[in-house]
């Protein structure tokens, strides 16, 4: 599967770029560029991909994209439904990692920094319980000017370094080794896995979707992604599962019809083997972590 090279824009006053988004659609495809990326979800939530790692994002979570690892943000339908209590708010920030100079993070009083851009190459995820004051001084980068951008964003990186609370989220394995021709079939497999994981995906379907025979798409994806379709499918019915237990509305029978699973026992099964405990423990987890 082939992530799209994106380009980023620079401008000639400033040597990184930060931006605020409130549309949910900027980017949404499966992309990598050079530089480090660093997003703020001040509003928004949905399921993030990055490298070969699919998880729910919610309001407050903070990621650090390491140079050329893949990523694509997809957020839930509801935001693009126009609802007045549905907006997105995102902080953006792009920058190189050796932008500030070659020598720079070399120096032993920058060790922190450096050890949490090397981290961010398998990505890093703050959630909000740990990174609501990054997230201010995120979102202090963008208003600000001069040397102080680049203070505030040094402040940022020693910030995620100390927290006890961050997670990898792309496997210690993980290599971006994509073939050019193939950058637009990734998009079409995710966007369709997205619109249509409720429902069971036949291997003629995705085949062709993804414009080739079946029996070559098995190997495909396996060659690429290192994991089946069946497996990637489940991982987007658990992430969506995930974002369920968290809401807390729905009861676990609920959530699992609600996520694509046929019967309880696959739900039960499939959760534990992807997020290493059962629904209950999750949700569990997360609202006594949320108190």
């Amino acid at each position: 599967m082939k992530p799209q090279l994106l380009k980023v824009s620079k401008d000639l006053v400033d040597s990184f770029s930060a931006r605020q988004d409130n549309m949910p659609d900027v980017n949404n495809r499966w992309h990598y560029h050079p530089e480090v990326e660093l997003v703020y979800f001040k509003k928004g939530k949905g399921t993030q991909f990055i490298g070969d790692s699919i998880s729910p994002f919610l309001m407050g979570d903070i990621v650090l994209v390491g140079t050329n690892l893949p990523h694509y943000w997809q957020f839930d339908d509801c935001f693009f439904q126009k609802h007045p209590d549905m907006t997105a708010d995102v902080s953006v920030i792009h920058f190189n990692e050796n932008f500030w100079g070659d020598l720079f993070l070399n120096l032993p009083e920058n060790q922190s920094i450096r050890t949490t851009l090397e981290r961010s190459r398998r990505g890093l995820h703050i959630c909000r319980q740990s990174g609501e004051n990054i997230g201010c001084l995120i979102e202090k980068i963008i208003c600000a000017e001069g040397s102080r951008k680049i203070i505030l964003l040094m402040e940022v990186l020693t910030a995620i370094s100390e927290c006890q609370e961050s997670n990898l989220l792309a496997s210690i394995g993980f290599q971006n080794n994509f073939q050019e021709s193939e950058k637009d079939r990734i998009n079409s497999i995710y966007n369709y896995s997205i619109a249509n994981f409720k429902k069971h995906i036949s291997l003629d379907e995705i085949a062709k979707i993804a414009n080739i025979s079946p029996n070559s798409f098995c190997k495909f994806f396996k060659s690429r992604s290192r994991k089946t379709y069946s497996r990637f499918i489940n991982e987007i019915r658990i992430g969506h599962a995930c974002k369920l237990l968290i809401a807390n509305k729905l009861n676990i029978k609920e959530i699992c019809d609600e996520s694509g699973f046929n019967n309880f026992s696959s739900f039960h099964k499939y959760f534990k083997q992807i997020k290493g405990k059962t629904p209950l423990s999750y949700q569990k987890s997360f609202l006594r972590s949320d108190k």
